[in-house]
């Protein structure tokens, strides 16, 4: 019997109505039809379950690793109205405050002390302090699925929003995000003081695409900007401060849906995932891993080749296993279509981890990916050994990444140009046959490192 994809989850998923990490990574929190959980990110640890009775919830929003948490009502039969925000204290298992709205709530970002709601039309950002105060509202364009990103680092300002025209992103400046409280005994040393904010901030409007949005992220540092269109082939990578365009990566030719883009911490590489169950990472700087590109790239300022030959690729995947062939007919007969998770869906973060040959004495760690599925799959991950993942203490916190127009590094042998600019169609359909087969055959495999599975115990599920 051909399986086609490799699958190693159990017969009967987990259904997960929301799944979404903390600014951080360190927690992440999941709702299903039974109630919500809060997570340790890495290593995988249950911290709190809470069973809810009459409804389900559509989102549950960590503040980082506090004990508040912002819940939105949603689902077949919502909790909450979608017109309310819920502050939920999780210490004391209960409510403290809501928000009402005169429509539903689309979206929601939080920082330390500051929550941003996007509805249909708006975005209106409060302050939380011991009071929640109303601090500003800025206009968009239709935007039903709730686009927006904060940055949150310490002394970060940049909250970015969808702008008042298809495919453009409004940036808008906060006051500069506090530090996180310090663990642990007070440091010796004076703590070194934040830098100062910028005098002015020219930008404030990007012309990303021509199509509708369908992802904003942002670094903690807020000094980048990635976006995603409709198309679902291409991410950009953009200079919040200027608005210049600094790179633009491929995913596919094919359309997806892009389900989300996630910056690693210090800003040298990112992860996308899509509604095709691939997770791809590019990387933003010259050392180390070098993204995928074509053989005739080196040629496009001399012939009038398609725009595809420009493309930068990724130079590491992972392919989010399926369940459906080890779910059996009579189950999924019984159950109802609406109750079937996607298994596509997922959502993936950046840890910092020991690598699995480190010896005791190496306290060095390396960045890699953990993915959760909407089906209750959590997936450890690490990058191909020529990533250069590792973190150094003495590493500034971020890295200039490479300006778009900078020269790929000549293949040491380049294909025979052509004698006519005018190609013909027949000729650019194998150029991409050939693309594709070479893509194949280099493309990169992250490495599974641990599976475990979430969202079940007590008889969840």
């Amino acid at each position: 019997m051909n399986l086609g994809r490799h699958t190693i989850s159990a017969t009967s998923p987990v259904h997960i109505l929301d799944a979404r990490f903390d600014p951080d990574c360190q927690i992440f929190t999941t709702s299903t039809p039974a109630g919500f959980a809060v997570y340790r990110t890495y290593p995988l640890e249950l911290i709190r379950k809470r069973e809810l009775s009459g409804g389900t919830l559509a989102a549950i929003v960590p503040l980082h690793t506090s004990n508040l948490l912002f819940l939105l009502g949603g689902g077949r039969s919502p909790i909450y109205p979608p017109n309310k925000v819920i502050f939920w204290d999780d210490d004391l298992g209960s409510e403290v405050a809501e928000l009402e709205f005169r429509e539903r709530v689309r979206g929601l970002a939080c920082r330390r002390g500051w929550l941003a709601v996007a509805l249909r039309r708006r975005v209106v950002v409060f302050q939380i302090a011991e009071q929640v105060t109303r601090y500003g509202e800025w206009d968009t364009c239709d935007n039903p699925k709730g686009l927006l990103a904060m940055a949150t680092g310490a002394s970060a300002t940049l909250l970015a929003i969808a702008g008042r025209q298809l495919g453009h992103v409004q940036l808008v400046h906060l006051p500069p995000c506090a530090p996180p409280p310090p663990k642990g005994p007070p440091p010796s040393s004076t703590p070194r003081k934040p830098p100062p904010p910028p005098t002015k901030h020219p930008v404030s409007i990007i012309a990303a695409h021509t199509t509708a949005l369908t992802t904003l992220s942002l670094p903690p540092s807020g000094r980048l900007l990635a976006t995603t269109s409709s198309r679902g082939t291409l991410v950009r990578v953009w200079d919040a401060l200027t608005g210049k365009l600094m790179r633009e990566f491929r995913r596919g030719t094919d359309k997806a849906e892009i389900y989300g883009v996630a910056f690693r911490p210090d800003e040298r590489e990112l992860c996308v995932w899509s509604d095709k169950g691939t997770v791809h990472v590019f990387t933003l700087v010259t050392s180390g891993a070098s993204n995928r590109q074509s053989t005739f790239s080196p040629l496009t300022p001399f012939l009038p080749l398609p725009k595809y030959f420009e493309s930068e690729w990724s130079y590491a995947q992972y392919r989010i296993p399926t369940q459906s062939a080890h779910i059996s007919i009579s189950a999924s007969s019984r159950r109802p279509a609406a109750d079937v998770p996607d298994e596509e869906r997922c959502v993936v973060g950046w840890i910092a981890a020991t690598p699995e040959n480190a010896s005791d004495r190496e306290t060095e760690k390396e960045y890699q990916l953990v993915a959760l599925t909407y089906t209750g799959g959590w997936y450890r991950l690490s990058l191909p050994s020529h990533s250069n993942a590792s973190i150094s203490t003495s590493a500034s916190s971020g890295a200039t990444p490479l300006p778009l127009s900078s020269s790929p590094p000549r293949p040491a042998s380049m294909a025979r140009p052509r004698t006519s600019s005018a190609s013909s169609v027949v000729g650019r359909d194998k150029g991409k046959e050939r693309e594709r087969e070479k893509e194949g055959k280099e493309s990169r495999d992250c490495v599974l490192q641990e599976f475990r599975r979430f969202g079940r115990w007590d008889g969840w599920g």
